[in-house]
């Protein structure tokens, strides 16, 4: 990781990214594991950790929130979602169908992000010009 402005929003997008395919893992996972009795789906939450990460500090521009987001806390892990809950007699609560949506929007956010990185690293060659 570079530690100067220059980066903040790279460095923030790289964190997404890796949440992003850390969440594809997940749902490839449970896409594997549909028939699987007593399995939990899995899944990622990251856009609730970026949106308190940067929600702290209300009246700021976007700028200086990115500018002060501490990169360690945008750290993320998979976790077993709703591990009591399930509607099937097995007790496995993988929705196919929905997990098929959810890989899907989860690609579609990750193109997104490289995109971002993309532009970013192309503005920053602009300037060095």
């Amino acid at each position: 990781m570079v530690n100067t402005n220059a980066f903040d929003y790279i460095n923030v997008l790289e964190k997404a990214a890796d949440a992003a395919w850390l969440r594809d893992q997940c749902i490839a996972n449970n896409i594997a594991n549909v028939d699987t009795p007593g399995y939990k789906r899995q899944d990622v939450d990251f856009e609730s950790v970026l949106a308190r990460e940067l929600g702290h500090r209300r009246g700021e521009s976007m700028d200086e929130k990115v500018s002060d987001v501490v990169l360690s806390r945008l750290n993320v892990t998979s976790y077993t979602d709703a591990a009591a809950y399930s509607y099937r007699t097995d007790r496995n609560n993988v929705d196919i169908e929905n997990e098929n949506v959810l890989l899907a929007q989860n690609q579609l956010k990750y193109q997104g992000i490289l995109r971002g990185v993309s532009s970013e690293f192309e503005n920053l060659q602009r300037v060095m010009k």
